[in-house]
């Protein structure tokens, strides 16, 4: 029961390549990459969108249970975007180790929001 895995597979290849582009892009076209601007990481965000959808898609939801989803899957990325701009913005402040700064303490309060939204898993409706 692996299914699960495409998701999380076609969101990674397309984030990694996009990655990928954006590296490049800034390496050997600097006017395009200053073009693209903000453009670039937001494919990204759009395909975690549509692996979203298209996991609704294959559960098989009717109309009132797409909704719901829809709905939960808007706060939760809400909440998230929320919470990891506050965090980002509490680190502007804080006493991070100049190892760590930037990139890699967001990556380290990324995997700790992960870790506390893990909780939710187990709460039965």
């Amino acid at each position: 029961n692996l299914e699960f895995l495409g998701f999380i597979t076609y969101i990674g290849s397309i984030a990694a390549m996009v990655q990928l582009l954006e590296m490049l892009l800034d390496k050997y076209m600097p006017s395009l990459y200053v073009a693209l601007g903000v453009f670039l990481p937001l494919i990204t965000v759009n395909c975690a969108i549509l692996g979203a959808s298209l996991l609704m898609v294959e559960r098989d939801y009717n109309f009132g249970e797409s909704v719901v989803y829809g709905i939960g899957n808007g706060i939760g990325w809400a909440l998230a975007v929320v919470a990891l701009a506050a965090i980002r913005e509490k680190m502007v402040y804080s006493d991070v180790p100049p190892g760590l700064r930037g990139l890699g303490i967001t990556f380290i309060a990324t995997g700790l929001m992960a870790i506390g939204f893990l909780a939710f898993g187990g709460i039965q409706l």
